[in-house]
């Protein structure tokens, strides 16, 4: 159904037939100058692109930042063993999973395979 003031927008814009538009088109031509038509063209297509994006719930998020470092509770023991062997850590066997992996982030950091914070 159609709003009952639809008539009244109808009537504005009846008068602009094709020969109209050509005016406005050169009105516009000599406002603008030809080298920013393509620019103004772009600019108003980018921004019916984003609305008609923005109407349909598609605005994508930007993907979260992965942390860089898991945390002493996601990395096993046995790979914090190896990586303390690589280092050239020894006697690893008696010591604690956090204990460990405190040494290993700091001769990481000391061989400046980690950044420091």
């Amino acid at each position: 159904m159609l709003p009952l003031h639809y008539p009244v927008y109808k009537a504005q814009f009846e008068f602009l037939n094709g020969f109209e538009w050509l005016i406005i088109l050169l009105i516009i031509l000599l406002i603008f100058g030809p080298s920013k038509l393509p620019q103004l063209a772009r600019g108003l297509g980018q921004a019916i692109y984003e609305f008609r994006r923005a109407s349909q719930g598609i605005v994508e998020e930007k993907p979260k930042k992965e942390e860089e470092t898991k945390t002493t509770k996601e990395i096993d023991e046995d790979t914090l063993k190896a990586l303390a062997k690589k280092l050239g850590i020894e006697n690893t066997e008696n010591m604690e999973k956090e204990q460990l992996a405190k040494i290993v982030v700091e001769k990481a950091k000391e061989k400046g395979l980690l950044k420091e914070a």
